[in-house]
């Protein structure tokens, strides 16, 4: 265990230290390297290149001692750049979605079983959404979480709803297996999802999937506003522009080819 004087903090802060320092030395530093170059005790040097190397941040050369950056850290780089490729393709779009339909835009991808927001476009006026890009949603009561959802393999979705269960954010929140299966089946049938007050009373979301060149759902766009901004005499122009601008990214990311793994 680390010296019990490190904080929390100080263990985090030397963690990305040694990372951050290993990333600029291709041929790896070994941990007697690492504690004098960055000042860290010998002993809780040791504990975090551990760490680090069980997580698949770092790897180990068996031979000569020396740590390098692992895949883990390979993968995450990717997962970043890809969102970022998704988030700067869909932009234009989702002004255009904007200024079509008068409601805030959200783009969100999947993220260890959470909807995770990448990018936003709050349209004009006196409602904001409370929203911001790298805030976490839920899946299950989420208009762009239902759109996430509803085109994974079955066992791979209730394994994720299973793993971060489905509180109940409103009255209107969906918190059995068998209605959001139910939910989702609509969703699929009609290519967009609807969280009606389910996350947040007041506000009404729609949320369209977004494919990328194998026809996997990689991300989601919503729009939010309130009850009254998406009523049934707007609701299917409202679907008409989620759903074409969701169709028009997709054959951007398509064309682009950048939409991986994200």
């Amino acid at each position: 265990m680390p010296a019990s004087g490190s904080s929390p903090a100080t263990a985090v802060e030397r963690a990305l230290n040694i990372l951050e320092n290993v990333a600029q030395r291709p041929d790896g530093l070994t941990n007697s390297e690492i504690s004098r170059k960055l000042a860290i005790p010998k002993s809780s040097a040791s504990y975090i290149l551990r760490t680090l190397e069980r997580r698949g941040y770092l790897r180990r050369d068996a031979e000569t001692g020396r740590y390098k950056l692992g895949l883990k850290i390979l993968s995450l780089g990717g997962d970043a750049q890809s969102n970022l490729d998704i988030a700067d393709l869909a932009l234009p779009f989702m002004r255009s979605l904007v200024e079509r339909v008068h409601l805030t835009a959200h783009l969100a991808v999947l993220d260890q079983g959470e909807a995770v927001y990448v990018e936003k476009v709050e349209a004009p006026g006196f409602f904001k959404v409370n929203t911001w890009v790298g805030r976490r949603m839920y899946l299950h009561s989420t208009s762009v979480g239902k759109a996430l959802l509803a085109w994974l393999p079955k066992q791979e979705m209730e394994a994720i709803v299973r793993q971060h269960g489905m509180r109940k954010r409103t009255p209107k929140t969906i918190i059995t297996m068998a209605r959001l299966l139910a939910d989702l089946e609509l969703v699929r049938e009609q290519g967009y999802a609807v969280d009606d007050e389910e996350n947040s009373l007041g506000a009404r979301c729609l949320g369209a999937p977004i494919s990328d060149t194998a026809g996997n759902v990689t991300a989601a766009l919503g729009v939010s506003g309130t009850l009254t901004q998406v009523d049934e005499e707007n609701l299917p122009k409202i679907v008409e522009a989620l759903k074409e601008a969701a169709r028009r990214i997709s054959r951007q990311l398509t064309r682009s080819g950048a939409a991986g793994a994200a």
